[in-house]
């Protein structure tokens, strides 16, 4: 009987298999975790603080029962070591393991910023729940906290923290929050209302020097400054892990790189969600992943079936000022207009046909996320 393994156990992973088990309930499916293998929001973990939940509280369903549910076998704390594709076998921490189609949803990493000072060892990222178990450890008595990014996740940790009567201190060189996702214009919007919140904007600088000090950690940044915290997060991106890919010989770039229906550079082998370059694309969003999911299962259930992206809107989980954003590539060709300006903006990105590529929406205007991605045309199809 022809088997499948699956590498990864976060959201790519496991909406995989349950696709495939809505069309085939007999192939044998092998799941391996790096992790305990529990189902969880991975989303919810910038968002969990002010809940005062758990990392016990954010598990959905346990790996036991997952694996009951889907009718799979899953290794938990399995780290694969090597894929040899040539005889489709994966190495791993649990023996060696032979599959006849392997599909990658290993996720990214935290990128690391090389930092000076003797305790810059200490700055934490929460990337997955055993993270964010550690970091509400670290957090306990914790009165100021400085983020090291003010991107989508920096944003939401800073706004989720702040709501939970925690000090925030937000570091970011770029000139604005959410820099790489939309324009000037509307990444102020939420300057005002973070700052309502008690968070501490610091743009233009970067963080140089982590020391330890009597209270936590003195800080020193790009300009000179310094900053006395109880916790350093850092929340300066993801970097695909594709070490496992390049290392078997399949094509790697930013990502994995697939064709339109996942699959690598080897016949048998496909790769989906953080890890995953699809035309020039990662795509590291909930929507993207669902929908190359059920493209994959199809394909894996015999049903050869390319991945569809309609607009995908990114909704940024900022309740202090809602934000939801239909990002552009920096390479398009277009600009952005204003349409409306209130208690938050509505911009469009316009091509030179008058189209709409992308757009910004916040606060007020947040809400009319899905009458806008109805006007906008699909990357790629315009």
């Amino acid at each position: 009987m022809e088997s499948i393994v699956v590498l990864g156990s976060g959201l790519a992973g496991y909406t995989v298999v349950r696709e495939l088990r809505k069309l085939d309930g007999d192939i044998a499916v092998t799941l391996l975790s790096r992790d305990d293998g529990d189902f969880y929001s991975k989303p919810m973990l910038s968002n969990a603080y002010a809940q005062r939940k758990d990392a016990t509280g954010l598990v959905q369903t346990p790996a036991a029962q997952m694996a009951r549910q889907l009718g799979i076998q899953l290794r938990s704390r399995c780290e694969v070591n090597a894929i040899d594709a040539t005889n489709k076998r994966l190495h791993t921490s649990h023996g060696v393991l032979a599959y006849d189609r392997l599909v990658l949803a290993a996720g990214a990493d935290p990128i690391r910023i090389p930092l000076q000072g003797d305790a810059a060892d200490a700055v934490l990222s929460v990337n997955d729940i055993a993270d964010y178990a550690r970091f509400r450890a670290a957090m306990q008595g914790v009165k100021h906290i400085a983020i090291m990014g003010g991107g989508l996740i920096g944003c939401e940790f800073a706004n989720d923290l702040a709501a939970a009567g925690v000090a925030v201190s937000v570091i970011d060189p770029g000139a604005y929050p959410l820099a790489s996702l939309m324009p000037e214009l509307a990444g102020t919007q939420l300057v005002q209302p973070f700052a309502a919140l008690g968070v501490d904007w610091r743009f233009g600088v970067s963080v140089s020097r982590v020391d330890a000090a009597p209270a936590g950690y003195a800080l020193t940044l790009s300009d000179g400054s310094r900053l006395q915290t109880g916790l350093v997060l850092s929340a300066v991106g993801l970097r695909p892990r594709t070490g496992l890919a390049k290392a078997a010989g399949l094509a790697v770039n930013r990502g994995i790189v697939v064709d339109a229906k996942l699959r690598s550079s080897e016949r048998d082998i496909y790769a989906l969600g953080d890890c995953a370059e699809i035309d020039g694309r990662v795509l590291p969003f909930v929507l993207p992943i669902m929908h190359a999911a059920r493209a994959l299962a199809k394909t894996l259930a015999g049903d050869e079936t390319p991945a569809a992206f309609p607009v995908m809107p990114v909704v940024v989980k900022t309740p202090a000022h809602p934000v939801a954003v239909l990002p552009v590539a920096r390479d398009a060709a277009g600009e952005w207009c204003t349409l409306a300006n209130g208690n938050g903006v509505k911009m469009a990105f316009m091509d030179a046909a008058g189209r709409i590529g992308g757009f910004a929406l916040t606060g007020e205007y947040a809400a009319e996320r899905n009458e806008m991605a109805k006007l906008a045309i699909v990357p790629g199809q315009g």
